[in-house]
């Protein structure tokens, strides 16, 4: 399996504080099934992104699990005036692997009405926006009509593989199983941050997509669409939306039975 979006490398933000813990990480993945791995710190007003840091980091974690586990870089991009600025100078600082796939996280507080302009700007600058873990943004799952309108504007979605098990609560996993229904989700992440309350675990998650949904479907959200956004290459595997009428019913659904907000 193929984890584009993990906090692994060590004293860059809230992931692990040390090589030690990274590396224990590290063994985990290789142990649950996973081949290659995108660390991805946070570009956010908090932690400062800063390539040459996260590259040497990179380095020193691929030197201990060379022939055992493939590593690349990106970020966890936040949707910030100034990060905007900066991609606006070099695509490539951000991306995914350096190639052209940028995972781009959202404020639980606020969307404002330029965001869809900002993905337009990213994607007239050659990147592929992936919107990450919607599932877990209560903002998101009120609306999901914008999800959907961000999906017809040629987004990607990523969720969050432990939000299928209800690790980020009822609301987040009943919106992750719709969207993953509507076919409104291409890639399943970890989102690793540590070894126990965020684990670098995919396989649980493979085998919960593979018995409810079929083993293709499994392989394209931890395989093939991860692996192709790895090596830059165009997704093998994007299912056409459903009619907004349908999305719609099928959302309103859902909220007669769980809490979203």
């Amino acid at each position: 399996m193929v984890d584009i979006h993990c906090h692994i490398l060590p004293a860059l933000d809230d992931g692990p504080a040390s090589l030690e813990t990274s590396c224990a990480m590290a063994e985990m993945a290789i142990a649950d099934g996973i081949t290659h791995i995108i660390a991805t710190p946070h570009a956010n007003s908090g932690y400062a992104f800063i390539p040459e840091l996260v590259c040497e980091r990179r380095n020193e974690l691929q030197a201990r699990f060379e022939g055992r586990l493939m590593f690349a870089t990106g970020c966890d991009f936040h949707l910030s005036f100034e990060n905007l600025l900066e991609i606006r100078r070099d695509r490539q600082r951000f991306a995914l692997n350096q190639k052209n796939y940028l995972l781009v996280e959202f404020a639980d507080y606020s969307i404002p009405p330029t965001l869809d302009q900002a993905l337009h700007e990213l994607q007239l600058a050659g990147l592929h926006p992936i919107v990450t873990h919607p599932e877990r943004n209560p903002l998101i799952r009120s609306r999901p009509e914008r999800l959907y309108k961000w999906l017809r504007q040629g987004c990607y979605v990523q969720v969050t593989a432990q939000s299928l098990a209800g690790k980020f609560g009822e609301a987040a996993r009943a919106m992750a199983e719709v969207w993953l229904d509507a076919g409104a989700v291409h890639f399943l992440a970890s989102d690793a941050h540590n070894l126990t309350s965020r684990p670098l675990r995919l396989k649980e998650t493979f085998d919960h997509v593979a018995q409810t949904r079929g083993e293709g479907v499994a392989r394209a959200l931890l395989v093939d669409n991860p692996l192709a956004a790895f090596e830059g290459r165009p997704l093998p595997w994007v299912p056409e939306l459903p009619a907004e009428s349908d999305l719609d019913l099928a959302a309103a659904r859902r909220r007669k039975h769980f809490w979203l907000f």
